[in-house]
């Protein structure tokens, strides 16, 4: 690896931000007796983040299936043998993954969410139907809920119902960004943050059927907590 960092000083660095997550949690729980206990997701994200390029943001990366498959199970193995409550599979960008994922996953002890990339309401970035990714993990044993993160907002309600349709027996989560595009070349968000409202967005998101609601890029700590009242509100 570069910067010195050996494979298994990597894997520590992955291990010891499950412990400080924990150490969070367990932080909230002492100072808030009484809430609800929040579970530690440990973050799966798509190979093309690692390639630097933007391409978690496209789908558009060359490399072979097996390849693919071996990268994401050593992840997977290493994450959902730690001390998390489950792995949360984000930012799939493209069908290949999505299945190379829907088959390790059936060897998952831990539950889990995947949350993909999508460019519509309709379809991943790669131009794939959602509805087509999402039935894959319809009946699937070890992922409970399927959804969309780092999507402008104003698609999150159409999106919502083509997950609906296709998972009809799935929990739906979707943690959108802010609406700005992300430039790869200069490592900067360009155009306009979409105008948003948490409160009232969340309580449109979960009306319309979402039931794990959050946010993603440029979504900060105060939209956080917005959203966290909204929700609150809807019990």
């Amino acid at each position: 690896m570069q910067d010195g960092a050996t494979a298994e000083e990597a894997d520590r660095l992955i291990q010891s931000s499950v412990t400080l997550a924990r150490q969070a949690r367990d932080e909230f729980v002492r100072d808030n007796p009484g809430a609800e206990t929040p579970l530690v997701a440990a973050s799966i994200g798509p190979y093309g983040a690692v390639l630097h390029d933007g391409s978690e943001y496209t789908g558009d990366y060359d490399i072979p299936v097996e390849e693919l498959r071996e990268f994401h199970r050593e992840r997977l193995e290493l994450l959902d043998t730690s001390d998390v409550d489950l792995l949360a599979c984000e930012t799939i960008p493209n069908a290949v993954e999505a299945f190379v994922l829907c088959e390790i996953l059936r060897e998952a002890h831990n539950p889990a969410w995947i949350s993909f990339s999508c460019r519509d309401a309709t379809h991943l970035v790669d131009g794939t139907a959602l509805a087509e990714v999402a039935e894959l993990f319809a009946e699937h044993p070890r992922v409970l809920a399927v959804g969309a993160n780092c999507v402008p907002p104003d698609i999150v309600v159409p999106l919502i119902a083509t997950l609906r349709k296709a998972a009809p027996g799935k929990s739906i989560v979707v943690y959108p960004n802010s609406g700005e595009a992300y430039c790869v070349e200069n490592n900067t968000w360009l155009g306009t943050a979409t105008p948003l409202q948490c409160e009232h967005a969340v309580a449109e998101w979960i009306a319309a059927g979402a039931t794990i609601v959050g946010g993603c890029c440029r979504i900060g700590p105060a939209q956080i907590a917005a959203m966290a009242q909204s929700v609150n509100n809807t019990r």
